[in-house]
């Protein structure tokens, strides 16, 4: 095994821990707070898209919601989750040394120079 790879199976698992520590901060602490804004249970957001058949006391069978609420929950998981790794990732980038620059190759003569001593060679 490389070290890359050992490195990826770490960062996998640190990953879904920590978005399970972010899945219980928005679910116990984000969503409630936001849930005061709407006078509701944040997770409990829903509309109803139709009734279902009822039966035949007339009692409704089964309902069919649109669970928005449960949908903008994982999207504040996943802004969390982006804003945190892109933390990690620039954090990771800047402590990496960074590469002195090659140095520069001293300049050699010039064609032209290198032609005139050619000529003043022949010549003697």
């Amino acid at each position: 095994m490389k070290g890359n790879l050992v490195d990826i199976a770490v960062g996998f698992v640190l990953g879904a821990a920590f978005k399970e520590v972010v899945t219980a901060f928005t679910g116990g602490i984000v969503s409630p707070l936001i849930g005061l804004l709407f006078d509701s249970d944040f997770k409990a957001l829903r509309y109803k898209l139709k009734e279902r058949s009822a039966n035949d006391a007339g009692e409704i069978v089964g309902e069919v919601w649109l669970e928005y609420g449960t949908f903008l929950t994982n999207v504040i998981d996943f802004i969390i989750v982006a804003f945190v790794m892109f933390l990690v990732v620039k954090g990771v980038n800047k402590m990496k040394r960074k590469e002195e620059p090659a140095p520069e190759t001293p300049a050699g003569p010039t064609q032209e120079e290198l032609l005139s001593e050619i000529r003043d060679l022949l010549k003697k």
